[in-house]
Formats: C-alpha cells, sequence, structure tokens
C-alpha cells in the first residue's frame, strides 16, 4: 500500500520538485498540494493523508497552529515539517504542536524520503 502524502507550501515550483522527488520512488503518492495553512487544514480533511510535509511560514496559518489543527481534525495523519528555519526554538514549537519530524530544504533531497518513511513508521 502506499503512502499517501499531502505537499505544503507555499513555493510552487518547490512544492513541484518535492513531489517530483518523492513519486520517483515506488511507494509513495502525492494525492494533493498546498500553498496556504488554511489550505492545508482543508485538504487534510478531505483527502485523509497518511503524511503531510508541511513549511513553517505560510500564509493565513502558520505551520506550527496548522499542525495543531490538522491533527486535531485528522488525528490519523502524521505531520513531517519541511523548512528553511535552522531553530532549535522552532523545531521545540512543532514537535510540541505534534509534528514527528524536522527536516531542513537544505538538506531534503538526501534525508527527505528516509523521513517521510520514519514518520510514517511512527
Amino acid at each position: 500500500m502506499s503512502t499517501r502524502i499531502l505537499i505544503v507550501d507555499d513555493f510552487p515550483l518547490f512544492r513541484k520538485g518535492v513531489r517530483e522527488h518523492l513519486e520517483s520512488q515506488p511507494g509513495y503518492e502525492v494525492v494533493g498540494e498546498a500553498a496556504t495553512g488554511l489550505e492545508a487544514l482543508a485538504k487534510a480533511k478531505r483527502l485523509k493523508p497518511n503524511v503531510v510535509i508541511l513549511d513553517i511560514s505560510m500564509p493565513d496559518l502558520n505551520g506550527v497552529d496548522a499542525t495543531r489543527q490538522i491533527l486535531t481534525e485528522v488525528p490519523e495523519t502524521e505531520v513531517l515539517i519541511l523548512t528553511l528555519h535552522e531553530s532549535e526554538d522552532l523545531v521545540h514549537k512543532v514537535l510540541t504542536a505534534g509534528a514527528r519530524g524536522y527536516v531542513l530544504k537544505s538538506d531534503a533531497e538526501s534525508t527527505l524520503l528516509e523521513a517521510v518513511e520514519a514518520v510514517r513508521q511512527h
């Protein structure tokens, strides 16, 4: 069974690259994309992905608040943060909000697939 993924980032080109990277591997299905925190929440509720890959800095609803709301509405979903921000304070905030992992965009090419798999396996 494939892992269903929702990608959330406000940069379309970045979402496209993440989608292509994930879909080049067997077992991953990108079921949707979102550009804002509110759109992410709506799509997570509708699409019920296994994993939401979520940026912290987004319009409408930031990644910390979006994580809390997604996990409240779709508790079977896991959240993986993928961001530019390298901050222990932010790591603490998103993990406290319920995210299961934190990957820097600068490390995404080498670690994203491993992180998605780890999050998927809880």
